[in-house]
């Protein structure tokens, strides 16, 4: 009887040295999710920053485009506004010395 008792007590005392065993296994994997979660969200952080980053350069790269896109045209209208003032003031000298 006493070594049923025993028995029993032995058996119990390893089912409760499992569990306990169990349960910090079960801690340390909610800590390796809590760690693996935070990661993630640290890499998503990045990620997002990167593809702000990569969209800023799009758009300094088309605001790029369009100004040289917009250059020939400007100094095309410079050069006639130029023209048209040599010209003039072409006239204006010949009117002095050719009145």
């Amino acid at each position: 009887m006493a070594t049923q008792f025993g028995d029993e007590q032995l058996e119990a005392d390893v089912r409760h040295a499992r569990l306990r065993e169990i349960v910090a296994n079960s801690e340390k994997l909610q800590l390796e999710g809590q760690k693996l979660a935070f990661e993630r969200n640290k890499l998503e952080a990045e990620r997002l920053k990167l593809e702000a980053e990569r969209l800023r350069m799009e758009a300094e790269r088309v605001k790029a485009v369009a100004e040289v896109d917009l250059m020939p045209r400007t100094m095309i209208f410079h050069a006639m506004i130029a023209t048209a003032a040599l010209l003039g003031a072409g006239a204006a000298i010949s009117k002095l010395f050719f009145p």
